[in-house]
């Protein structure tokens, strides 16, 4: 279900692409002005400013922009016949500020920069509220964002003490137990999972992260929190049936890529907003 905000009784669809950049439904705006909401799309699309602003925004964003017809397009729009729809701009030029989508969540779409362009040209009054609303949408996303990424740091932490144990159980020897030197195993085995799901070890993201406090795990996403869990308590049980240190990081690492790719392609959990995360290897 797409996401929606409502400004002044409309209610404005959004849609977010892979790479998180946000789409607003010009449709849906134009529908607060006219039931014939094509006409006054086509209407903004005629308008010269207009085209100097997508034309601008597009070569700013979009490296394969073609310029070519844009004098052509230029030339044209003064003429009372001349009409400019949304599909024909993306055709003749290979824009991607503006889209157009057909099916039930169809319309004309546009990057939230063009969406609040063409909000100042239906109304300035139209443009302010939609800005409010929007920032209150961002707003309440961060604060479930944030909220989601402290629950999964909550449940593999929690999760650890289950790792721990194995971890004494299975191979701190009975001599090493209770003393400093148990330290290092616990360490040696983070770093099992550290590597399987990040590619490095704590040490390591140190290094290459020396201004940056707590450790790799603090800047993790919330997926990779939430693979974390689960491999915690799959190292568990490879080390109960006795498999050495590189066959678990192999398996735990192939367990994490397959993890990770299902929730990156289906789920709806975020990065967190803050620091710029490890990927996983």
């Amino acid at each position: 279900m797409k996401k929606k905000i409502n400004v002044q009784g409309i209610e404005i669809k959004l849609d977010q692409t892979k790479e998180g950049e946000e789409y607003l439904s010009l449709t849906d705006m134009a529908r607060k002005f006219n039931e014939r909401t094509d006409v006054v799309i086509q209407r903004w699309m005629r308008n010269r400013n207009t085209i100097e602003f997508l034309a601008i925004w597009e070569q700013l964003n979009n490296p394969t922009f073609n310029p070519t017809h844009l004098d052509g397009i230029k030339s044209d729009l003064g003429l009372n016949s001349y009409v400019l729809s949304s599909k024909q701009w993306i055709k003749m030029t290979g824009a991607i500020g503006i889209q157009s989508r057909a099916g039930r969540y169809g319309g004309t779409y546009a990057h939230r920069d063009i969406a609040m362009e063409f909000g100042t040209w239906l109304s300035p009054v139209f443009k302010m509220y939609l800005i409010k609303e929007f920032q209150r949408l961002k707003e309440a996303e961060a604060q479930q964002n944030n909220l989601e990424w402290r629950i999964h740091r909550i449940m593999s932490k929690a999760n650890y003490k289950i790792h721990t144990e194995a971890v004494r159980i299975h191979l701190i020897p009975p001599k090493v137990q209770n003393t400093k030197r148990e330290g290092l195993y616990f360490a040696s085995e983070a770093d099992v999972l550290n590597v399987a799901l990040f590619g490095m070890t704590a040490n390591e993201w140190k290094r290459q992260n020396p201004n940056k406090k707590g450790n790799i795990r603090d800047y993790a996403t919330t997926e990779q929190l939430l693979v974390l869990s689960n491999i915690q308590s799959l190292n568990a049980k490879l080390m109960k049936w006795d498999c050495d240190a590189e066959q678990r990081v192999q398996i735990l690492n192939e367990a994490a890529i397959e993890e990770m790719n299902i929730l990156l392609s289906s789920s709806s959990l975020n990065q967190i907003p803050d620091g710029d995360p490890p990927q996983i290897g």
